[in-house]
Formats: C-alpha cells, sequence, structure tokens
C-alpha cells in the first residue's frame, strides 16, 4: 500500500540538473564527496560555508533544507549530515538514506535527485550503494490505510513520484540490477508489513491461503493449499493442535518457485503463520494483546521474500511453507498437559499452550523432508526470551551447520538486517524432558528461546538447518506501531547469494 514511486538511475553532473530536490551529503567535518564539491563550487562555496559555521549537525541523517541554491539548477537542496569521514560507514549511509527518504516521502515536489549512491563507503561496491539506496527510498514511501474511512489524500499528494540516483560514473548493467533488486526487496518488505498490519479478524489463516494462490498466479509459481483434512491423514498432530479452539480452520500452505530450470535441492523456507495468538487456554495478558496479530510475521517474511524471488526469476527452486492457525481459547482448545503425536512420530506434551508456534514448525519441518533440501530456514516470533536477550534490534539465529549460519550473519550484515547467533548445546536438550511423552513444548524460563530452537532441532536432522527467532525485529510498538518487513532484506539477500553461486557452479562445470 505503498505511494508509487519510479525509480532510475542517471549518469549526470548534480548542479545541472533540474529537479525538485536534491540529496547532497557532506561529512560534518567540513570534507566534502565529489557530488558535494560540484554544487559547492557552482553556488560559490556556500555548502562549504554553512558546514564552517556549524549549521550542519553532526550526527549522520541530520539535514538541512536550502531553497534556490545559486548556480544550482534544482528547487531545492536537501543538505544531509554524513557524520565525521573518520566515522562513515554503512550505518551512517543508510541514516543518511533513511532520513532522505522521510523527507521525500513527505515534500510537496513531485521529484527528486540523490547524489548519495555516489559517496564511497568503506569495503562497499557502487552496486551495493545503489541496491541499498534503491530499497530504502522505496520503503520509505510504504502507508497502510486499508482501513480507513476516508483515507487522507493529502498524505498521497505529498512525496515524490520520481527519484533519479545520479551517479558521476556510467549507468551499466551491474548498477541497473543492483536498483532492480533494491525495488524488489523493498515490495517484497511491503507485501510482509501489509500482511503483519491487517488485523487477525482479516488476516485469518484462509485470508493467508487466498494471498499465497493469487501470488503464485501473478508471479507464475506453484502453490498448494491443505485443509485440515489433508494434514489429518498426514498426521499433522503438533500444526493442527495448534488451532483445535479457534473457529477459522488451520491451513499448511505450500509455494513452489521453480526458477527458469533450477529443479531440486531447494531452499525451504518456512514461516510461523499463527494469524492471532491469544495464548489459547494458558491466557496472554490483555496489554498489547493487539500486537499478537503480528505472530504471522514469520510466514508474512516468506510471503515477501518469495515475491522478491519470483519478481526477480532468480535461477533457484525455492520452496514457502506456512503452517497456518489461530490460536484461541474454546470448548475444543488444547489444555497444557495435552500430549500430541507429532508428522515424525515423536510425541508431544504440551505444557504451555501460548508455546504453540514451535508445534507448528514442526510438522512443518518435517514435511520440508520430502524436498530433499539444500537448506532449510525457519522464520518464526518464537519467543519473548529472545526480546529480553537481544532487544528489538537484532533476531536471534541458531543453526546446525556453520557454513549456512555464516552466509545468513553476513546477509543480515550486507542489509542492516542484522541477527546474532546463539548456543544449541547438547546439555540445552535436558530442560525439554516429559514424564510423559518424548518431549515438553517447553524447557522452562531459563534460556528460552535456546531451548525453543532446541526443540526444533529435533526435527530438523536430515538436512542443513537455521532458525530466526524474530520475536524482537518483526514489528515496532508505539506511536509508529507496526510491521517492520523484517527479515526480508536477510533473507532475500541470502537467496541472491545462493542463486550467485549457483550460476558460478554452472559455469565451472560447462
Amino acid at each position: 500500500m505503498s505511494n508509487p514511486v519510479e525509480l532510475k538511475l542517471e549518469s549526470a553532473s548534480p548542479e545541472k540538473v533540474p529537479t525538485g530536490v536534491l540529496i547532497l551529503g557532506a561529512f560534518s567535518d567540513g570534507i566534502l564527496p565529489v557530488p558535494a564539491k560540484a554544487v559547492d563550487h557552482a553556488s560559490h562555496g556556500k555548502i562549504s560555508d554553512l558546514i564552517a559555521r556549524g549549521d550542519l549537525e553532526e550526527k549522520a541523517g541530520a539535514s538541512m533544507l536550502l531553497q534556490a541554491l545559486p548556480g544550482v539548477a534544482a528547487d531545492r537542496t536537501l543538505l544531509v549530515s554524513l557524520g565525521k569521514l573518520a566515522e562513515f560507514g554503512d550505518r551512517a549511509y543508510r541514516n543518511a538514506l533513511t532520513s532522505s527518504a522521510k523527507m521525500l516521502a513527505e515534500t510537496s515536489a513531485s521529484d527528486a535527485a540523490v547524489t548519495l549512491v555516489d559517496v564511497e563507503v568503506p569495503g562497499r561496491s557502487p552496486a551495493w550503494r545503489v541496491q541499498e539506496a534503491s530499497r530504502l527510498f522505496v520503503d520509505g514511501t510504504y502507508r497502510f490505510d486499508a482501513h480507513y474511512a476516508k483515507p487522507e489524500k493529502k498524505k498521497y499528494e505529498r512525496g515524490v513520484h520520481t527519484i533519479a540516483l545520479l551517479t558521476s560514473g556510467k549507468v551499466d548493467e551491474e548498477l541497473r540490477n543492483a536498483a532492480q533488486r533494491g525495488q524488489a526487496v523493498a515490495e517484497g518488505m511491503a507485501l510482509a508489513k501489509d500482511l503483519g498490519n491487517l488485523p487477525g479478524n482479516v488476516c485469518n489463516p484462509s485470508y493467508l491461503a487466498k494471498t499465497a494462490l493469487a501470488l503464485g498466479k501473478e508471479l507464475n509459481f506453484g502453490v498448494e493449499v491443505l485443509e485440515g483434512e489433508d494434514m489429518k491423514k498426514l498426521g499433522m498432530g503438533a500444526a493442527l493442535s495448534v488451532g483445535q479452539g479457534s473457529a477459522q480452520p488451520c491451513k499448511f500452505i505450500v509455494m513452489n518457485y521453480e526458477g527458469g530450470q533450477a529443479k531440486g535441492d531447494p531452499v525451504v523456507l518456512i514461516g510461523k503463520g499463527v494469524t492471532f495468538d491469544s495464548g489459547g487456554i494458558s491466557l496472554k495478558p490483555g496489554a498489547n494483546m493487539d500486537e499478537m496479530k503480528f505472530d504471522m510475521c514469520g510466514a508474512a517474511s516468506v510471503f515477501g521474500a518469495m515475491r522478491t524471488a519470483a519478481r526477480m526469476k532468480l535461477p533457484i527452486h525455492l520452496v514457502g511453507i506456512i503452517p497456518a492457525a489461530e490460536n484461541m481459547p474454546g470448548g475444543n482448545a488444547s489444555r497444557p498437559g495435552d500430549v500430541v503425536t507429532s508428522m515424525s512420530g515423536q510425541t508431544i506434551e504440551i505444557l504451555n499452550t501460548d508455546a504453540e508456534g514451535r508445534l507448528g514448525l514442526a510438522d512443518a519441518l518435517t514435511y520440508a523432508e520430502r524436498f530433499q533440501p539444500a537448506y532449510v530456514i525457519d522464520i518464526a516470533t518464537l519467543t519473548g526470551a529472545c526480546v529480553i536477550a537481544l532487544g528489538n534490534l537484532t533476531s536471534g539465529l541458531f543453526a546446525n551447520d556453520d557454513g549456512l549460519a555464516e552466509m545468513l550473519l553476513q546477509s543480515g550484515q550486507d542489509t542492516g538486517d542484522r541477527a546474532w547467533r546463539l548456543p544449541m548445546f547438547d546439555e540445552y536438550q535436558e530442560l525439554l524432558k516429559s514424564n510423559f511423552a518424548d518431549m515438553s513444548n517447553i524447557g522452562g524460563r531459563p534460556a528460552g528461546a535456546i531451548t525453543a530452537a532446541c526443540f526444533l532441532k529435533r526435527f530438523a536432522n536430515h538436512f542443513k538447518w537455521a532458525h530466526l527467532d524474530i520475536a524482537g525485529t518483526n514489528a515496532i510498538s508505539g506511536d509508529a506501531k507496526g510491521a517492520t518487513g523484517r527479515p526480508v532484506p536477510l533473507l532475500t539477500e541470502f537467496l541472491f547469494r545462493h542463486a550467485r553461486a549457483a550460476m558460478q557452479e554452472k559455469k565451472i562445470a560447462a
């Protein structure tokens, strides 16, 4: 539900570009990147004078709007601080982009030109700079107003409709591809945000199934929706137990994208799809329970990653699996003490019905075995314990394979959608012991995020597997309440890397 924006790459001198807003970056200690030098020269030193007077704040992303600079074709120039040169890096660059994107979403100008992609970032290529700028500027146009009786038209009358990313060099295929990737990631994030922001009375398991079918039709990939009876025949007692107390039937959604000639050895993404989590019989406290509509943001991120991969026509085999359910109290709801049998045949004692997401993921992990996957990654708003451990900035990462973990960590680092690896020592498995089943679904308060991951590990013995706990990063509370679209950037960067590696292998084989 974003404000449509056209993004283009241009090779041009910034001072000569006629546009509504020219975005110009400068270091707060007076050092001017090449684009700022050109504008400073054209304006007879206006930029360097402002910085020398201390008018530009030191914090990266701080900005000041200048009207009609002499010698400059743009109507306005937004001077954005890059912080100190010695401290400049990924974070400062993204702060400058994010600040600029916010301004462009609110301005009365209809078009803008951005020179930030021409600012060198230590250790980063021009393509990386373009991809990040493309993603953040398109993401900056996102708005969600699906349920206002009268959406404010003024909001849509403001904001630029065309953004030119200016570079002094040649606009080649590598840069064009980078811009397309960034825009495709932002579109995937927008889908993930839309699904996360929809209320539980709209976005239920059936809605997710319909969304998958529509997405498959739009982007030409296969979709299969298993109903409750299908799940029962497969022995998915764990996944079905989650939705027993709800009037909304469980769904098990399988999306199958085969890019080009890529078949076999797929990457499988599994997203927790609890469309509303009341806690069930182990009822959650009432405060902030409305935010439990975000409990399907793992599923939303899988939808977003599928959209981006198919939109970019990546030459990979990608499978998205969503165990979808609504966790509600009711006469037929699972009770603490119930024992269920998972698809793997392992039995689970449900000690807490609010530890439900792992039950759906367990059966989804078993189902994933049939694809003989190269990698399986599950994404879930799984534990409050992960929020206590890592806060709202970093997702928790667990893996049974060091190589997969490193690829995910690096993908997070490259996109700013970071994760941190936590341990799964065998000793933690002792906390899941049950007197009445093969395991319990919780291990107590200590190391809650770790024991949840250890639970899932029991169903992931036949492939390389990673688990992302996004309980702290999937959404924002407070005045800016809403889904973040994370970890779509991390997942899609991983898929881009996987696609490049697959193509390289084909070249070597040929």
